[in-house]
């Protein structure tokens, strides 16, 4: 009689106890009940022929155990004796789990002493409201410390401004500097007045300065700071300006006696313009040589016999998917009930 062997262990899903052990059990034996059909098998015989195991032999009885340096000896004797900072969640499992435990959020509060974090917030102690005591003006009262901080600060600040390397100026030298920061913020001021401008308008040229800034005085007054004599540049612009002057009214004097001339011509080809711009409308019903109608009562009908053959085409034409007609094959109200005497039509 073939018995079977039979292993019993204990295992609680309740407390997760002894789960995992059965779990290994279980694949060692489906493991080893595999290993024994493979190599019950015919192949195996074949496949043990080319393995070849190696064992290694001992060379002396040394006994050479495993090597584990002091400081990791060390740190993991301080990990172990170290104690585990709890958590919310053992705290939680402690107390009932979830839906029964209610974490705590007074422990984390700042006190002089740890027992106060707990205590319940008195509404009357020794006799006395509480909200009594309370100042309701104390927003207000922190906002003008506040300011008057912020004052502080800038007379702080403006102390130090007058300092350098930790020695204070005497009056002359404030003055000194002061100016000197004044001049250095207008120049900033300018610099970014210019750059501005300069990048939102273009750069206008000279001919168009209609404030007239740039004038042949104010080029000589620039050409003597730079030590150059400005008489010959000064004539040279004068004598173009009056070069320009004297053709612009040459061309005007030589321009209107010719006007006279060529008025008349000038008239006529405008009014031969318009004429041949104006559009010749034309009766739809008018007939024209080469139309090849009789006269204007067979071209309205030829016309009309057009629109009648295209008025069913473009109605199809419009039919979108919102003008679809499902049709009734057999309507109700005709088909059913009986046929009285002379109605066989209707019902």
């Amino acid at each position: 009689m073939l018995m079977k062997m039979v292993f019993c262990l204990t295992m609680s899903t309740l407390t997760d106890d002894g789960v995992m052990a059965v779990k290994n059990a279980a694949c060692e034996r489906l493991l080893e009940q595999r290993v024994d059909i493979k190599m019950k098998s015919k192949k195996m015989v074949d496949c043990l022929n080319r393995f070849q195991i190696a064992m290694p032999k001992s060379r002396d009885n040394k006994e050479r155990p495993v090597c584990i340096p002091a400081a990791v000896l060390e740190a993991r004797a301080i990990a172990a004796a170290k104690e585990k900072k709890k958590l919310e969640k053992d705290l939680e499992d402690e107390n009932g789990g979830a839906g029964v435990y209610s974490a705590s959020l007074k422990k984390h509060y700042i006190l002089a002493n740890d027992e106060w974090k707990e205590d319940i917030l008195a509404e009357i102690l020794d006799g006395h409201n509480v909200a009594d005591f309370l100042d309701p003006d104390i927003l207000e009262r922190c906002e003008e410390l506040e300011r008057e901080e912020g004052l502080r600060l800038e007379e702080q600040a403006a102390q130090d401004a007058f300092q350098i390397d930790g020695h204070e100026l005497t009056e002359e030298q404030r003055e000194i500097l002061a100016e000197i920061r004044k001049k250095k913020a207008l120049l900033i001021q300018e610099h970014r007045m210019k750059k501005r401008t300069a990048e939102s308008h273009p750069v206008v040229p000279r001919k168009f300065d209609k404030d007239r800034k740039f004038t042949t005085n104010r080029m000589g007054r620039q050409l003597s700071t730079m030590g150059l004599d400005p008489s010959a540049a000064m004539d040279r612009a004068c004598s173009r300006s009056r070069g320009r002057k004297r053709e612009r009214s040459l061309s005007r004097a030589a321009g209107d006696g010719d006007d006279m001339e060529i008025n008349g011509q000038q008239s006529n080809k405008k009014l031969r313009a318009r004429s041949r711009s104006r559009s010749k409308s034309r009766a739809p019903e008018e007939v024209t040589p080469g139309e090849g109608f009789r006269d204007s009562d067979q071209k309205k009908e030829a016309i009309k016999k057009a629109w009648d053959s295209t008025k069913m085409i473009n109605k199809d034409a419009r039919r979108g998917e919102a003008d679809r007609v499902i049709p009734t094959l057999k309507p109700k109200h005709l088909l059913s009930g009986k046929r009285s005497i002379g109605k066989t039509s209707r019902r």
